[in-house]
């Protein structure tokens, strides 16, 4: 067997053109020529039996060219080679004998395996032909049998399903080569359990499978099927396989519904709707809550007036039946009705069996009598009448009658008047007006109909109550004056001088509008002021003839309807500086809302103010209980500047800031703070006489706000000698001291404040120019800086004082001391 396939693959290879040149001699006209030729090679496809069986390495194919020679080296590269499945396939370099090294599995590789080589010079490894190449084709052989995608597969079946194909298809696979007889398939059927009906096999499309039936399922008899299919292939030693199949069926209505009943009976009250009067049931042998089981009630008969209804309750499964329009005793005693009964799935039948039509079953109903209600013949009425007529006028007599009951017997009642604008009388049914009807009423909705409603009552048990709707049709007079819709307009002086009145009338046309307008009054220049452009229509343009000044004017009109009837109106015409949307500016509507969040904190802050002025009244008055009346102790205040956090809480007045001018420099400026009043005398020369005269008038005008001095006030009393300005000082003493609200420390500030103004003053000696430098300053004033421009610049009449005081003073005061004393004698600044 071996030699037989070896001999097969020799015999495929043929030779071809040569690799190697080779020269030889040729006659041509009778000359010798040198001809150059190739060495040809034998190349085909090498076909290779998958799984050969043998030992390995087995050779497959032998290179052979037609100038053998012992040089050549062979060189090979490709599918099998270098490439999946890698190191399969080699060549012996010196012989070009080509070999398998394992078998091979062609549903693994199916595609042949494409290999390249190249023969080399084996002394010089020089080229000796271009790139060849062959092909490996992998011979199949049935090694794989046919197979189901499910080996084991469940499928369930309806019952009711006919002849023919059923809803179960079987795809098979078969892994050999196509189109060849290993993968040609077979599906037949091994066997079924039960028996009956028959279930058949038919193969679609070759590798699809298809199951058949003839005949008809029975739930009732058996509710489960099993079938073994085979799969066979047809090659030289056929593969097959199996697969078993479950048909589970499903129930369908293969029984229809019995009623358990034939015969009904029911009874119901007239002139009422009723649900439930009868229940009906059935029985059916399907499988219950499903469609093949449940209940569809149909009346067929005796409900051509569309009186009952029958449903089907889905929990019971029975039929019930319910009046949805009322009967009449005096026209139908007894109602017979005649039912029938489906299922919503319909209902199936073996071709072999006949069919049975629907069952059906009677129902019997009696109608009982009850007092029936007055009937109106007409209902509802249309009356007719005109606004404002007199009470008293006759609408229309009611006409009800009873089938139970004599008409003399009926009472008549008003059941719904709105305005109680007409009355009715009890036995005769008349109705007639009690007040007169107005048009324009807010009762009539806008329209011009009022609605009233009537009954007529019998005398039966229990009463009877007929309605009745009368729809009173009000005619329109002219009985309101025209009027303005708007008493009030805006006229935007800065954009237009014309405004738009509209005028509204209560009456219908022609009883109203188009109107008239003019101006009305008895002023003769009014139409020296106002021109009306249009002045006829719904609306009138009421427009200034000249420009007026800001404010509110009184425009007269008079308003003429249709029918002349004339009203009379007067427009508050407001001129002023409009925004954008035409409104007043000083009238623009401002709001604000504060949601609760808001109201909270402002409930909180001002529990917090009372809780500060109650520690301010506290702390002022620990303050100020033990400083005397009147009591002079020096200036003992230290001075704050640039102070930007909390302040005293006790306003006050402490000792003033006096600033140097830019004549004086700071050096001077210390200086002249020191000088006796002989000095200051001699720098300070200019003339003052004619400033006293005024200094003493605006001290007596100033007299009762003695705390605070004008700049003008203090420019005059530098010009004041010595006796001027011991006056001034001693009103204002009696000034501080006689006033009955300054009290305890107030007082004693005013008195040291004064008394320092007194002394600065003294030592100006009346040098206007130089005064000009003692400006006091409110301290805590805070509407203009302060012009201390530093400590260096204060020129105070105290600074030869004992400052031995400041020793005493709060722990915290000695670091600002001490800041100020290095300061000082870094300057080298005596004091």
């Amino acid at each position: 067997m071996k030699t037989i396939q070896l001999s097969i693959v020799a015999s495929l290879i043929a030779l071809t053109t040569v690799v190697e040149s080779h020269n030889v001699l040729r006659q041509h006209g009778g000359q010798k020529v040198l001809v150059r030729t190739k060495r040809r090679w034998v190349l085909s496809t090498i076909e290779l039996e998958e799984e050969l069986p043998g030992q390995y390495p087995q050779k497959i194919s032998q290179m052979f060219n037609n100038m053998s020679g012992d040089n050549h080296l062979f060189k090979i590269r490709g599918d099998g080679v270098d490439r999946e499945p890698v190191d399969t396939i080699f060549i012996d370099p010196h012989n070009g004998s080509v070999y398998a090294k394992r078998p091979i599995d062609r549903e693994a590789y199916p595609k042949p395996f494409h290999i390249k080589f190249d023969i080399h010079d084996k002394y010089t490894d020089e080229l000796l032909d271009q790139e060849l190449a062959f092909d490996v084709e992998i011979k199949d052989i049935n090694d794989n049998p046919p197979k189901f995608v499910a080996p084991v597969m469940i499928f369930d079946v309806n019952e009711n399903t006919p002849e023919g194909f059923l809803p179960v298809q079987m795809p098979v696979t078969d892994r050999d080569k196509e189109n060849t007889p290993n993968s040609k398939i077979m599906v037949t059927m091994l066997s079924q359990n039960p028996l009956e009906p028959k279930i058949g096999v038919k193969q679609m499309h070759g590798r699809l499978a298809q199951l058949t039936l003839a005949g008809c399922f029975d739930y009732d008899k058996k509710k489960k099927y099993e079938v073994v299919l085979q799969a066979k292939d047809h090659g030289d030693q056929p593969l097959s396989s199996t697969a078993v199949i479950t048909l589970n069926i499903v129930d369908s209505n293969s029984h229809a519904p019995v009623f358990k009943m034939k015969e009904y009976e029911a009874s119901v009250k007239e002139s009422i709707t009723q649900t439930d009067i009868l229940r009906v049931s059935v029985d059916d042998l399907d499988t219950p809550n499903t469609p093949a089981w449940r209940a569809k009630y149909t009346i067929i008969e005796g409900n051509e007036n569309h009186n009952y209804k029958i449903e089907t309750d889905p929990k019971t499964n029975e039929g019930i039946l319910s009046v949805i329009k009322a009967k009449d005793y005096e026209r139908t005693t007894t109602a017979n009705l005649k039912i029938q009964v489906e299922n919503e799935e319909p209902l199936f039948v073996c071709p072999k069996k006949p069919k049975d039509p629907p069952d059906t079953a009677m129902i019997k109903v009696k109608v009982i009598n009850l007092n029936d209600a007055p009937q109106f013949r007409t209902n509802p009425v249309k009356v007719f009448v005109r606004e404002e007529e007199e009470p008293g006028k006759v609408l229309l007599m009611s006409d009800a009658s009873d089938v139970d009951s004599d008409p003399s017997e009926l009472r008549y009642e008003i059941l719904d008047d709105p305005a109680n604008w007409v009355t009715i009388d009890k036995k005769t049914g008349e109705v007639k007006t009690v007040k007169p009807m107005d048009r324009e009423s807010p009762f009539l909705n806008g329209t011009d109909t009022y609605t009233i409603l009537i009954g007529a009552i019998d005398n039966g048990e229990p009463p009877g109550t007929g309605t009745c709707t009368v729809k009173i049709h009000v005619g329109d007079i002219n009985d309101n004056l025209p009027q303005l819709a708007s008493k009030g307009v805006v006229m935007c002086g800065n954009k237009e001088n014309k405004v738009m009145v509209q005028a509204e009338d209560g009456d219908k046309p022609p009883f109203s509008g188009p109107f008239a307008f003019s101006l009305g009054g008895d002023d003769k220049t009014l139409e020296d002021k106002w021109k009306l452009d249009p002045a006829y229509g719904e609306e009138c343009g009421i427009i200034s003839r000249k420009s007026l000044p800001y404010g509110n004017y009184s425009v007269p009109l008079e308003i003429q309807d249709q029918q002349n009837m004339i009203g009379r109106e007067t427009l508050v015409i407001t001129v002023c500086d409009c925004g954008q949307a035409n409104t007043c500016r000083d009238k623009l509507p401002s709001s604000s809302s504060l949601g609760p969040a808001g109201i909270g904190l402002l409930f909180l802050g001002f529990l917090m103010f009372l809780l500060l002025l109650l520690l301010l009244i506290c702390e002022c008055g620990k303050a100020f209980q033990h400083l005397p009346m009147i009591q002079e102790e020096g200036n003992q205040t230290l001075i704050k500047y640039n102070q930007e956090g909390g302040v005293s809480e006790c306003k006050s007045e402490p000792t003033l800031c006096l600033t140097p001018t830019q004549r004086v420099d700071v050096t001077k400026g210390l200086k002249q703070g020191t000088m006796q009043k002989p000095q200051m005398s001699q720098i300070m020369t200019q003339d003052t006489s004619e400033y006293k005269s005024a200094a003493f008038s605006m001290m007596n005008s100033n007299m009762a706000s003695p705390n605070m001095v004008s700049m003008g006030q203090r420019d005059t009393m530098m010009s004041m000698g010595g006796q001027a300005m011991n006056s001034w000082s001693t009103s204002r003493n009696s000034i501080v001291h006689g006033g009955s609200s300054r009290r305890s420390a107030n007082k004693w500030l005013n008195q040291h404040i004064a008394d320092h103004i007194d002394r600065r003053l003294y030592e100006v000696d009346g040098n206007h120019e130089d005064y000009l430098q003692y400006q006091p300053q409110r301290y805590d004033y805070e509407g203009q800086g302060s012009k201390c421009q530093s400590l260096d610049g204060m020129s105070l009449s105290n600074l030869g004082d004992d400052l031995t005081f400041l020793n005493n003073l709060d722990p915290k005061f000695n670091s600002l001391a001490g800041i100020c004393r290095s300061t000082l004698q870094g300057r080298n600044t005596q004091l």
